[in-house]
């Protein structure tokens, strides 16, 4: 005989055990006397076992029903708590949200965007993942992350690439460099300055080096004399006057930069774009969705730094 037991069968027979009566248990459960009964003897015809003595009096436990009686009660308990965390969870009562970020994302963009959802989601957990492109489109491939932000470093099969922002390409100097006080340069002019650049696992590296090849900007990207992973290092670098660096303007907005000077630089003038990055066929939660809604709102009404501006489709 096949398994038919479900959750009003638990629930029908720890009511009649602790009601000690038919009559009680269905009034308690709002169900009729006889779908109670039919209930029960549907319970005791699938475990072969008789659970219940009826007396002119009162309804009683059997040994074999004693014995059930506390697992029914840890069985319906369980089932209970389950279903209450699926809906706070769909309520946004409950729960976490994962983002993987560029710095320049997590120092720049979200920090408001973070305070404005956990002030209407207080109980919603956010954690974040400072990382590089590559990183990013990792942890969303690997599910560490509810989404990522950042460039389409390897244009990957399984993920989508939403775009929102866009940001134009400059040059970042100290404030004593004597071009720092230009509003504008051109690629040519920079070429010959000894240039710090970010490692090849950056986003901004990878398409720098795209960008030199496709419009012969004579950088030398593959072999430059300082490397640095992080763009708060290269902040320091620069600010030493070992030399000078190419960023995109959102990079260049953050705290690490604030007493070095940003020149956006033409002919060509380049920009990079900045992806909301999600896994192809993975659903989002309640809350990620309503993060991810929220940040697509705050990209289109918030004043955006200098040299940036909105990327949607």
């Amino acid at each position: 005989m096949s398994n038919n037991i479900s959750i009003r069968h638990l629930r029908a027979f720890t009511e009649i055990a602790k009601s000690g009566s038919f009559t009680r248990a269905a009034e308690n459960l709002h169900l009729t006397q006889s779908t109670l009964t039919a209930t029960i003897k549907q319970l005791e015809e699938q475990v072969e076992l008789k659970l219940f003595d009826r007396t002119t009096r009162r309804v009683i436990l059997t040994g074999e029903g004693g014995n059930f009686f506390p697992v029914a009660e840890k069985l319906i308990s369980d089932f209970d708590t389950a279903f209450n965390d699926l809906k706070a969870t769909t309520s946004q009562q409950k729960g976490k949200i994962g983002i993987a970020a560029s710095p320049s994302m997590i120092g720049r963009m979200l920090p408001e965007i973070i305070k404005s959802y956990h002030q209407t989601y207080a109980n919603i957990g956010i954690y974040l993942r400072d990382d590089n492109a590559s990183g990013i489109e990792q942890r969303v491939l690997e599910n560490d992350v509810d989404f990522g932000l950042g460039g389409n470093h390897s244009n990957q099969p399984e993920l989508n690439y939403q775009p929102v922002l866009m940001d134009q390409y400059g040059i970042v100097l100290p404030s004593d460099h004597p071009l720092s006080q230009t509003a504008q340069l051109n690629w040519a002019q920079v070429s010959s300055l000894p240039i710090i650049h970010l490692t090849t696992d950056t986003g901004t590296r990878s398409q720098l080096y795209k960008l030199e090849r496709e419009n012969n900007l004579g950088l030398n990207t593959q072999s430059p004399l300082i490397e640095v992973s992080t763009p708060a290092g290269l902040a320091d670098m620069v600010k030493t006057g070992l030399g000078v660096s190419i960023l995109p303007a959102l990079a260049a907005s953050t705290s690490a930069f604030s007493t070095l000077i940003f020149v956006p630089l033409q002919s060509p003038e380049l920009e990079r774009k900045i992806y909301i990055i999600t896994r192809k066929g993975r659903a989002l939660s309640p809350a990620a969705e309503t993060m991810m809604i929220m940040l697509q709102d705050y990209f289109k009404t918030t004043q955006l730094p200098h040299h940036v501006t909105k990327a949607f489709s």
